[in-house]
C-alpha cells in the first residue's frame, strides 16, 4: 500500500512539474510577425520588440528586385500571423504572393508622390520610399496599426514606442537636412548606380543622376550610360557611388569613359565605403539599423562631396 502511495505521490508531483512546464512554454509562445526586408525588420523591433516572434524573407545584402522565394520563405508566410512587406513593386517577383495576405507599409502613401518621371517608360513607380524620412514615419505608422491590431493588449506600449521613434526620425531628418545643405551648391550632385535616391533628391535638395531606372532588373542603355557620363563631366563632379547591392564594376565604368573624356572622378567603393540603397547591412555591422543607415550615406556623401 505504501508503495502505492508512493507512486501515486511521484505521479503528482511529476505531473505537477510537467504542467509547470508546459504552462511557462505556452506562456513564452509570441505572435509569429514575418516582413519582407531588413528595413521592415528593423522597424518592428523598435516598434515591437520582444512581444513578438520576427522573421526576415529577404536577406541582408541580397537584391530585393531580383529575389525568389524560396520553400523556406513560404512558410514563414504560411506561418505568420501577421506578414508586413513595403509594396509599391520592391519585393519584385513576391508580390503575387504577398498583396493577398499581407499588410503594405504603404498602402495609405498619396498616389501622387510614389510617381517618378522616366525617360525611357514614362511615369513609374519608386519602391525607395525610406530615403524620404517623413515617408518612412508614414510607413512606421502603418506598421504600428497592424501590430496593435494583432496585440491590442499591448497598444499602450506598441503607441509608445511609436512616439519615441518617431522623434528619433523628426531629429534625424533635421540632422540630415542640415548636412547637405552644407555641400557647396555646385557640388551637390549624386551618381548612384540605379535610381534610388529620388525621394531623398526631393526631400533634400540634392539632384540624382544614375544610368539604371528605379529597379536593377531593367536593362541599362548605352545612352543612358553616355547621358549620365556627360552629366558628371558637364558639372565636374568630384565623386561618384558604388552601393552594397549593386555591382560596382558599373560605376568603374563611369569612371573610365569620363576619363576618356579627359574628366577624373573617384569611385566611392569598398567595405564601409558604399552606399545603402536596398537593404540594411547585416546584423552587427555599422548600418544594420535604419537611423545608423541613413547616418551613414549621408556622412558618405558629404564627406566625399563637400
Amino acid at each position: 500500500m505504501k508503495k502505492f502511495f508512493k507512486f501515486v505521490l511521484t505521479f503528482i508531483l511529476m505531473g505537477n512539474a510537467f504542467a509547470s512546464i508546459s504552462s511557462e512554454v505556452f506562456a513564452e509562445e509570441k505572435p509569429a510577425v514575418t516582413v519582407s526586408s531588413s528595413f521592415l525588420y528593423d522597424m518592428v523591433q523598435n516598434l515591437a520588440g520582444d512581444l513578438v516572434s520576427t522573421e526576415m524573407i529577404i536577406p541582408t545584402g541580397e537584391d530585393p528586385h531580383l529575389y525568389e522565394a524560396r520553400p523556406q520563405d513560404l512558410q514563414k508566410i504560411k506561418s505568420a500571423d501577421l506578414v508586413l512587406y513595403h509594396g509599391l513593386h520592391f519585393e519584385g517577383k513576391m508580390s503575387d504572393i504577398l498583396e493577398p495576405i499581407g499588410v503594405a507599409v504603404t498602402e495609405d502613401f498619396d498616389p501622387n508622390v510614389v510617381g517618378v518621371m522616366d525617360s525611357s517608360s514614362g511615369v513609374a513607380v519608386d519602391p525607395h520610399f525610406w530615403f524620404d524620412i517623413e515617408l518612412y514615419q508614414e510607413a512606421t505608422q502603418k506598421a504600428a496599426e497592424a501590430l496593435i491590431e494583432l496585440l491590442p493588449d499591448q497598444e499602450d506600449t506598441i503607441t509608445k514606442n511609436l512616439e519615441d521613434y518617431s522623434n528619433q526620425l523628426k531629429d534625424l531628418d533635421k540632422e540630415v537636412e542640415e548636412k547637405i545643405a552644407s555641400i557647396p551648391e555646385d557640388s551637390r550632385y549624386l551618381i548612384t548606380p540605379h535610381d534610388a535616391f529620388n525621394y531623398f533628391s526631393r526631400a533634400y535638395n540634392i539632384p540624382v543622376r544614375a544610368p539604371q531606372g528605379v529597379t536593377t532588373d531593367s536593362e541599362v542603355s548605352n545612352k543612358d550610360i553616355d547621358d549620365t557620363v556627360d552629366f558628371i563631366v558637364e558639372k565636374k563632379i568630384k565623386a561618384i557611388f558604388a552601393e552594397t547591392t549593386t555591382d560596382p564594376a558599373r560605376m568603374e565604368k563611369l569612371k573610365e569613359a569620363a576619363a576618356a573624356k579627359g574628366f577624373e572622378v573617384k569611385v566611392i567603393r569598398g567595405e564601409g565605403q558604399e552606399l545603402f540603397s536596398d537593404s540594411l547591412a547585416p546584423e552587427g555591422k555599422e548600418g544594420d539599423k535604419y537611423i545608423e543607415m541613413v547616418r551613414h550615406n549621408v556622412d558618405l556623401i558629404v564627406n566625399n562631396l563637400k
